[in-house]
Formats: C-alpha cells, structure tokens, sequence
C-alpha cells in the first residue's frame, strides 16, 4: 500500500481530501530497490539533467556509490567534472564555494544524504540548476523536500531551495551505512506526532494553514517502522525500504505543505538552540539524534500542557539586547529579524487566552488523536 502511495504522488494521482485537487511534486522520479548496481547511467538518462554534470561527494561517499555514479557518467559522456567535499558542512561558506566551482555545468548529482543532499539542493537552486540526490544513509527526511538547512553566519536556518529531479535509493548501500546515521533518520522520523501536534494547535488556535496529507502519506509505514526498529541495525532490507519510504514521503509532505511545518516544531527548535548553543568541546552529533532526544522533550511539554487547564499567554518581553546578551552581536542580529515577528503583544496574548479558555476542551479533543501520550 505504501509504495502504492509513494507511485501516486509521483503520477499526480494522489488527491488532497481537503481539496480534491492532486497533489503536486516536481519531482520526476523516486526510485527504491536492494540494488542500484548496473542501472545507475539508465537512472540518470530518465530525468532531464542536462549534458554536462557535476559529480559531488565526499571520500567516503564515493567510495560507496559515487564510482559506480562517476562510471555510469563517464561511459554516458556526461560527467563534466567531479567535485569532492572532503569535510562537507552545510553552511553557506561551503554554498560559495559549490557556487564558484560549478558554473560551467547543466546541473549536479549529490552522492551523499544530509549535508551533501542539502548543498547541492541549496547551491542549485541559486544558480537554477537542477539536481539528482543518489543517498549513501537513510539519515534525514531531506531527500524530497523543496527546504535545505543551510548554516549562515553561525544561525541554522531553514531555507528555500529545491526539489529534485530524481531521488535514487540503493537499500543495500544504505543498511551497510554507519549505523549512527541510521539511528539519525529513524530519529528524524519520530517526531511527526509533535510536529503534527504543534501545527494542529497553530493551527486551531491562530488559524494558520494546516493540511493532513503530509501525515497521510506516513501513516501507512510508521506503525511497523516503529514497532520492530531494532530491525534497521541487522541489514533488513524490508525495514530499510519502510524507512527509506517514510523518509521520502515525509519531504514530499513538506513539499505539499509549502514548507517544513508537518516536520519540524518546537522539537526542532530545542535541537537548534542546543546546536548553536553547544560549547567548542561537545562531541558533534547528527541532527536526526538531536531531534531523537528533542522529541520525547517536546511530546513531555506537550503532554503537561494538555493534561493541565486552559493555558495563559503572556505578551513578549524579549528584546534586541537580551538576545546579544545571550547570543552575541551577529548571531543575535540574524535571530531576531525571524523572531520579531512572532512576538506577542499584550492584546494578542490577551485575546488568545481568551480563546483557549473557552475553547480548551474541543482543542483537547481535536489534538489527542495525533500526539505521542505518556501513558
């Protein structure tokens, strides 16, 4: 059923139940199997790359998948270069340099998942060169999303980028991955209750947009996925294809939502904070197994929430100098230009009390079905 869904979203078949119309991704091809090995050039010739490709990796994404890649292009004629990015980080001093050394290229093919998959999805984008993902680790649901989280100037940001035009997953190369990186995308897929949590009482509360579909699309998948995860660290292709699957279907449904809200909440934002927050000497961690500690924080937060009375909201006493305080000068600078417009004055927080209170018990019952409870 679940690869059923992921072929109807991919032929514009799948229809949004809020408005009967089809859900629309641009990306051209999604392709899972146990090998890729031998059809990787028919891969890449079934989307509309260009003649000249730039190759990027890591060492050690290459030597996994890149070669076979780097081989397919060159027996294709198609390769124009290789670019290898020997500490790969996802920030904007890395986007530059992408940049600067890809303008003579039709488009460019990620070997790689996390970082790799979000500079070229990043770096394309600006320069409106389209791209193909061939993922080494199921280690983010970033695969299929049109966001990238890109580094700049020391704040992690989510920002507009691209989807591709082919996302190709060998399940072999993937259950051999480090198994870190597996715990990291099983991780980044356990906080959909929160993050569906969180949207659903903007939702209710603010009346922001909110669409079910991106949860739709997982439902399928998650129960198993969830309940035998002990299967992903014992090479089981069934669970890695489940995972894989969950992984795309989750960016697509921030495709469909125009954004990362059915992904990523107030979870995520614990995970930034900690990131930026973190002294020189913590030891570096993947952002799946932040979101995997942040999560259970949140759906914690969640639930004391709503096993209390109706909350109150308070106006925004945060300003400039307490977040350069806290931050420090650039930092802060770039910190609240987003912030800024989420502040509360005191007759929106007012006004939203009001409403939480005479509606608390229906947004209670309207939340309960889609968290994550204690008990």
């Amino acid at each position: 059923m679940s690869a059923q869904v992921l072929a109807d979203v991919l032929s514009g078949r799948y229809i949004d139940p809020q408005t009967t119309k089809p859900v629309k991704v641009h990306v051209e091809r999604v392709h899972i199997a146990p090998t890729l090995a031998g059809i990787e050039g028919d891969l890449i010739s079934s989307i509309s790359l260009g003649p000249r490709i730039t190759l990027v990796s890591d060492p050690r994404t290459h030597e996994v998948l890149g070669a076979r890649v780097e081989q397919a292009l060159v027996k294709m004629g198609r390769l124009h270069q290789m670019l290898f990015v020997d500490t790969p980080h996802a920030d904007d001093v890395a986007v530059s340099k992408i940049r600067a050394e890809t303008t003579g290229c039709d488009s460019l093919i990620a070997v790689g998942s996390g970082t790799i998959n979000d500079l070229c999805k990043y770096s394309g984008a600006l320069d409106r060169k389209p791209y193909a993902v061939f993922g080494t680790a199921p280690s983010m649901n970033g695969f299929t999303s049109a966001n990238a989280a890109i580094t700049v100037k020391g704040h992690k940001k989510s920002l507009p980028a691209q989807e591709p035009l082919g996302v190709f997953l060998d399940l072999g190369v993937l259950a051999r991955a480090p198994k870190r990186l597996i715990r990291a995308g099983f991780g980044d897929s356990v906080c959909r209750a929160t993050a569906q949590a969180d949207w659903l009482m903007s939702h209710l509360l603010r009346g922001s947009t909110y669409n079910q579909v991106p949860f739709d699309l997982l439902a399928d998948d998650e129960a198993a996925l969830f309940a035998e995860p002990q299967a992903l660290m014992c090479e089981d292709i069934a669970a890695m294809e489940r995972l894989a699957r969950t992984l795309v279907l989750s960016g697509f449904g921030m495709t469909i939502a125009g954004g990362s809200q059915p992904a990523s909440q107030g979870e995520h934002l614990i995970s930034h904070y900690a990131e930026m927050m973190a002294p020189s000497d913590f030891p570096p961690s993947f952002h799946g197994e932040q979101i995997a500690v942040a999560t259970p924080v949140m759906a914690e937060l969640q639930n004391r929430i709503m096993d209390g009375p109706a909350p109150r909201l308070a106006a925004t006493t945060v300003l400039p100098e307490h977040l350069e305080k806290h931050f420090g000068h650039e930092l802060a600078q770039t910190c609240w230009r987003d912030f800024k417009a989420k502040r509360l004055d005191r007759n929106l927080a007012e006004a939203y009390s009001e409403q939480l209170n005479q509606n608390w018990d229906q947004m209670r019952a309207a939340l309960a079905p889609v968290m994550r409870r204690h008990d």
